[in-house]
């Protein structure tokens, strides 16, 4: 018996549900994978996944890498990124601002984004110094071990905020816990002086500052941040988050925010 339309369009979202989890799966993972354990991975049919992965490399979406069958993100899918970038001007405006801010203060610049309910560096350029960070544009790092992280959740209530942030986040990397209550203060702390630093949790030695990209709502959708060898953070603090909020209040306000002169200025 033929499916119903209704089946069919069901079917289709669910095929379009599975392989875009397959293609975020490999982009978190970053490493060729054989379709039985990205199956295995996401808890998936085989015979479903080997289906959708004949599809995505018929579509140039995945390509074989590695020998024995292991795919990862194919070609077309950097194409599509790029068309993405020439268009989205708020990536390009921040990509402009990194290099003003590795400029002007020889420190790491970058611009961060959350990624469901993670934290990710999503562009970096780095300082004229030899000194260097080691996160990875992309990777997925837990919410409140980061500087960003108090200013991307500050138009979200305190319920919504616990009910983000999964509670194994809140461990620390040395193993500590922070504690929700804790954390959601300093958001509203963030909120409150329109910029966050501190010394990092992940990065040994580096200190940490981050500023908001508003858009026209006063919502904070990405931060501008510098990460800086401990010691010159602090001796440089003024001047590194002048050099931050500026860049970060000029795309701002090229979004449609309109800041009032009491929030415009730093605490």
């Amino acid at each position: 018996m033929a499916d119903a339309p209704g089946d069919t369009v069901a079917k289709r979202t669910r095929g379009l549900d599975r392989a875009f989890e397959i293609l975020e799966f490999l982009r978190v993972r970053r490493q060729p994978l054989r379709p039985n354990e990205i199956a295995a991975a996401i808890g998936a049919p085989r015979s479903s996944v080997y289906e959708l992965v004949n599809l995505l490399l018929e579509h140039g979406m995945l390509e074989y890498q590695g020998g024995d069958g292991r795919v990862f993100l194919g070609r077309r899918l950097y194409f599509l990124g790029t068309a993405y970038a020439e268009q989205f001007d708020l990536m390009r405006e921040c990509d402009r601002m990194l290099v003003r801010l590795a400029e002007e203060t020889r420190e790491t610049a970058q611009m961060c984004l959350l990624e469901g309910n993670k934290y990710t560096v999503a562009m970096m350029r780095e300082g004229l110094r030899p000194f260097r960070i080691s996160s990875s544009v992309g990777e997925l790092v837990p919410i409140p071990w980061t500087a960003s992280g108090r200013l991307l959740l500050g138009h979200l209530s305190d319920p919504q905020i616990s009910a983000l942030i999964p509670p194994e986040d809140f461990v620390m990397p040395d193993g500590g816990r922070l504690a929700a209550a804790d954390f959601i203060a300093e958001v509203r702390r963030a909120a409150s002086d329109g910029y966050f630093a501190f010394n990092s949790v992940v990065e040994n030695f580096t200190h940490c500052f981050a500023a908001p990209v508003r858009q026209a709502d006063g919502a904070c959708i990405a931060t501008l941040c510098l990460v800086t060898p401990r010691e010159d953070g602090l001796n440089n603090r003024d001047a590194y988050l002048d050099s931050l909020l500026r860049a970060a209040r000029e795309i701002s306000e090229k979004l449609g925010f309109n800041p009032s002169p009491a929030r415009a200025s730093r605490a």
